[in-house]
Order: structure tokens, then C-alpha cells, then sequence
């Protein structure tokens, strides 16, 4: 098999729907063999749910994947969407629990993590609370949610696309020193549904701004996601990085050391204008042992050399087990 090629495609032989208290309802779905190594993957966002190319990931002849939606979104219930949806209790702690309470639902020991961009974030936070339980980690676009980080990604990269960052604050009612984040997340919660849909709207153009230069305008990444899900992606993001992500600033770099042992592969593109490789970087000095990819030519979303690395790290990552 071409080391650059995905696995064909293929269907959940199991899947359900989680009690994860709270009134929360969190969905899941299981592929590949049932008998393999068990991953789970960690999908990005917050806010952006799992979907299916990425069980192309895995050879499902060596891999027990496990997929989920993380509370909010996806078809987990209640949507974030809808504005009776009671937000308090999602945060990067219950997800943490989440995971914890799935892996045990599912009978699983420990498990291979797998997933990037707001994904490595989580990914983090759960194998630093839980470090026996994790297997081995493969992470693209590195990201640790640190206030620095939110702020390039919603100040700092607008200097290199002045005009809509300029519409970005205005779709805040702000000046440009002040809380845009938080602004978006105050408005989401408006009661008026025209006031939400147009800061939805805003909020995706920005995030479609940054990766412009990667998708040369041709794919609206966020902006032509269906209505729902696109508003309950903006709650969720604005929400959770106008609190930082309840993270202490610093803190999954300063705990990395937790890591030693647990094999680990960041591929993480040199042009990543959302989340610049300095971030990556400061994770490979870290955390004993992980093996650090900068790829030359990819951005946030990455290539096809992203993917061949991701791919080739997966693949060895099983080999040896009897299945």
C-alpha cells in the first residue's frame, strides 16, 4: 500500500449513545476490527464533531477505531445549537471525563490517541490525567489552547489580513483592544437569533480568512458548514477560548513531563498561519521522546506529505500486534 494512500472506507460495526451526566448525551461509534488495537480519535474544533474520512486513517485490519462526538455537537445531544442548551457543564474537564467514561464503557485498557488542531489540545489534557491509559499519541496541527495562542489566532495573524480582521471587530462592536472573543461569546448567547446567526457568520469568515491561503479561496471550511452545526461550532469555540479553556496558561507544557514513555509523533506544518510551529516546538522540548515532523510545505489543514507522515506513524504504531 502507498504510504500516502487511505484505507478505503468503511462503516461502524457498533455504535451508541453515551450518558455522560449533566443531561448530557455523548455519541460514539466503533470500526475496523474488533479484536485490534484500540484509538480513539479526538476531533478538533471545539465544537467541529467527527466525521468519517478520518477512519481512513487507520488499517482497520489492525485497528479497533473509536470515534466521538464531543458534548454540543455532532450528534451528541442536546446541541449547542439550540439556545436552551445549558452550557455550564462543557468544559475541558467534562470532556476529559468524557473520554475517561467511554474508554471504561467500552471495556478498553488503554488506547492509542489520535487527532490535531483543537483535538491535540484535549488529547493533552487526558493523557496527562490519565497517562497509564494512554498507549502511544499521534497528533497533527499541535495546539495547547494557551491564551497566547487564542490571541494570535484572533488578533495577532490579522496583521497579515488588515481588511477582514478589521470586519471581525466590527462584528464585535468592539475597539480593536478589546475582548473579541469574549464579545463573540456574549453575543451567542443573545436571545435574539439574528444577532447569534450574524455573529456566527462573522466568526466563520475569520476562521475561512486564516486558512485562505491554504484553500486559495476555493472551500469555505467553516462558512459553508449546515446552519446548526456552524452555530453550535461558534458557541462552543468562543466559548471555550473566551475562558482560556480552563486551562492554566502554560500548564500542558509544564506537565508534559508526565509524558516520558509514551511514544508520541507531532507532525506540524512550517505555514501554519493559525497556529504558528512554535507551539509544536515547545512540546517536542517537553516531552521526553516524542518525535517532532515540521512539514515544509503544509499549513493548518496540512498535505498530502502531512498525511503520509500521520498515515506512516499510525501503520507503525500497529505493526507487531496479533490480531
Amino acid at each position: 500500500m502507498n504510504e500516502r494512500e487511505l484505507y478505503p472506507p468503511i462503516e461502524p460495526y457498533e455504535k451508541g449513545i453515551l450518558d455522560v451526566g449533566d443531561g448530557n448525551h455523548v455519541y460514539w461509534e466503533v470500526c475496523g476490527n474488533p479484536r485490534g488495537k484500540p484509538a480513539l480519535v479526538v476531533h478538533g474544533g471545539p465544537g467541529s464533531g467527527c466525521g468519517t474520512g478520518v477512519r481512513r486513517y487507520f488499517d482497520p485490519e489492525q485497528y479497533r477505531i473509536v470515534l466521538f462526538d464531543q458534548r454540543g455537537c455532532g450528534r451528541s445531544v442536546p446541541h449547542a445549537s439550540d439556545p436552551a442548551t445549558d452550557m455550564r457543564s462543557n468544559t475541558t474537564w467534562h470532556l476529559v471525563d468524557d473520554m475517561e467514561r467511554l474508554r471504561k464503557h467500552l471495556v478498553i485498557d488503554n488506547w492509542l490517541l489520535h487527532g490535531g488542531s483543537w483535538g491535540s489540545t484535549l488529547i493533552l489534557a487526558y493523557a496527562e490525567q490519565h497517562p497509564e491509559r494512554v498507549s502511544e499519541i499521534v497528533i497533527s496541527s499541535v495546539t495547547t489552547t494557551r491564551r497566547s495562542e487564542i490571541d494570535w489566532l484572533y488578533r495577532g495573524v490579522g496583521r497579515f489580513f488588515p481588511e477582514q480582521w478589521e470586519r471581525f471587530i466590527a462584528g464585535a462592536g468592539l475597539s480593536p483592544d478589546g475582548d473579541l472573543v469574549g464579545a463573540y461569546a456574549r453575543l451567542m448567547e443573545h436571545p435574539d437569533a439574528a444577532v447569534r446567526d450574524k455573529a456566527t457568520a462573522d466568526w466563520c469568515a475569520w476562521e475561512d480568512t486564516v486558512l485562505a491561503g491554504e484553500t486559495k479561496g476555493a472551500l469555505s471550511v467553516y462558512g459553508d458548514r449546515p446552519p446548526a452545526s456552524r452555530l453550535g461550532f461558534v458557541r462552543i469555540c468562543s466559548r471555550y477560548f473566551s475562558h482560556g479553556a480552563w486551562l492554566e496558561e502554560g500548564v500542558l507544557l509544564r506537565e508534559a513531563g508526565r509524558l516520558a514513555g509514551i511514544p508520541g509523533v507531532l507532525v506540524h506544518g512550517r505555514l501554519d498561519m493559525g497556529g504558528p510551529p512554535d507551539t509544536a516546538w515547545a512540546l517536542h522540548r517537553a516531552w521526553p521522546g516524542v518525535e517532532l515532523i515540521v512539514v515544509e510545505d503544509a499549513g493548518h489543514l496540512g498535505t498530502v506529505t502531512t498525511r503520509g507522515h500521520v498515515l506512516r506513524a499510525l501503520n507503525h504504531f500497529a505493526e507487531g500486534r496479533d490480531t
